[in-house]
């Protein structure tokens, strides 16, 4: 393992004007983050906080590099978690998901511009290299009504104008997620509008060294969470009171207390609920003797991703030989599987040389062997080979990447499924399995 990513920064917020990631002490801040709960424990585990300011830089970095490598005069975001790279700041991120009111644009030389809600435009103030504080990118129908054409153009003549500016006046414009009448206006000023996710996805999947450290932070505090979660399962399952979402509920709670944001789905179940796959947590109450499984999906400390997944036996049997063995089954698929993992490696290479599950779990196998994890699921999609797109995914991993492995065992028609999934990062010989949490030994036959 490497741990060159690591430094001597301290954890004590309770002292200087600065916490230890480099951020002002003050509760009392716009600037939103982990609380005194998470930095005690952070602090007991010898964690090692990022600077969020080094951490700010490298990202708006990134971008910009990225802007400039391919002749772009800037990158237009609408995207929350690309808003979120690009200025490291938040506002109302599940409403702005589907009520798109906020934009970036981070032009050839670096100038970065918001748009953000009219009413709000201290939300960034914390972040210097946020140049400009705009209103106006609120460009969808329940807003605008029938003259959303008319703030589009407006918009987009004030993208022109800081192209001019600020992008050589370079017409070529990478954009993310730009409603249509948002399109329509910028082809209209005369910008070829460029595909903005592969910029961003791109400029994503490499870490620094502090956005490391936040994901050990962020990670840290998600699997505290997971194992409060567990202890209340297996406390109070087959009580006849305790549903599904009861147990998902404490994990949603214990990550709010550490200063986690939102959890991205509901995916856990138990007992045959968790046959086929996908089925989100509801009202079922539990039961003695069945299978919980889960993924966390959850959006943590400092907006990292931990995306985690495991499955628990909870009863006073043992599991049945069958589930022993999908268990023993998946954990080797995921373990295999990551041996594969250092730097060079072609993507689609991981896909061809993949484990390969048995014939009866094939049907009901997961939607990919890997995906990349930072502020969510990310880029690079590692495909199952019978599910591969030749030339798709045909880059090399490098040092810095983070990636979620996964594993979905279950049989057609059958009473349950083992889902598991570890966070693992790319170092420079080699990857790091930054999951510790526990593999159940029940179901691992180890009891």
């Amino acid at each position: 393992m490497n741990q060159h990513y690591r430094d001597g920064r301290k954890i004590d917020p309770t002292r200087g004007a600065m916490l230890g990631d480099n951020t002002p002490n003050d509760n009392d801040r716009v600037e939103i983050g982990p609380t005194q709960l998470a930095f005690t424990e952070w602090a007991a585990a010898g964690l090692q906080l990022p600077d969020l300011q080094a951490m700010r830089r490298f990202r708006w970095e990134r971008l910009t590099q990225h802007v400039v490598d391919r002749d772009y005069g800037g990158v237009l975001m609408f995207d929350p978690l690309n808003i979120r790279y690009a200025t490291d700041s938040t506002n109302m991120q599940l409403w702005n998901t589907h009520n798109p009111f906020r934009a970036v644009l981070v032009c050839a030389d670096g100038y970065m511009v918001i748009w953000d809600y009219k009413n709000a435009p201290f939300l960034s103030g914390f972040n210097p290299l946020v140049r400009e504080v705009r209103s106006g990118a609120d460009l969808f129908y329940f807003d605008r009504g029938d003259k959303v054409d008319v703030a589009a153009d407006v918009f987009s003549r004030q993208v022109v104008d800081l192209i001019r500016e600020h992008g050589g006046g370079n017409m070529r414009l990478a954009a993310d997620k730009v409603m249509i009448h948002g399109l329509r206006a910028l082809e209209a000023q005369g910008f070829e509008v460029m595909e903005g996710e592969e910029l961003t996805e791109k400029a994503r999947s490499i870490k620094g060294p502090d956005e490391i450290l936040a994901m050990r932070c962020a990670n840290h505090s998600c699997q505290t969470a997971v194992k409060a979660m567990e202890d209340f399962a297996r406390a109070n399952v087959g009580d006849g009171r305790t549903s599904e979402d009861d147990i998902w509920a404490v994990l949603h709670a214990e990550n709010i207390k550490r200063g986690g944001e939102w959890i991205e789905t509901r995916l856990l179940a138990s007992g045959p609920r968790t046959n086929p796959w996908f089925q989100e947590c509801g009202p079922r109450i539990t039961q003695q003797n069945e299978i919980i499984s889960f993924d966390t999906d959850l959006v943590g400390s400092y907006g990292i991703c931990i995306d985690i997944s495991r499955s628990w036996w909870i009863g006073d049997r043992k599991p049945r030989p069958d589930m022993i063995y999908a268990m023993q089954h998946s954990v080797e698929h995921i373990q295999t599987n990551m041996q594969m993992l250092k730097p060079g490696v072609n993507i689609q290479d991981l896909s061809r040389n993949t484990h390969v599950l048995d014939d009866k779990y094939q049907a009901l196998k997961y939607g990919c062997l890997m995906h990349g994890v930072g502020l969510c699921d990310e880029w690079p999609l590692v495909a199952y080979p019978d599910q591969m797109v030749e030339g798709a995914f045909d880059y090399e991993l490098q040092p810095g990447m983070t990636l979620c492995v996964e594993a979905l065992v279950g049989e057609v028609g059958g009473d349950f499924s083992i889902k598991l999934e570890d966070q693992v990062l790319i170092t420079e010989d080699g990857f790091e399995n930054l999951t510790t949490y526990p593999f159940d030994p029940d179901l691992m036959g180890e009891t």
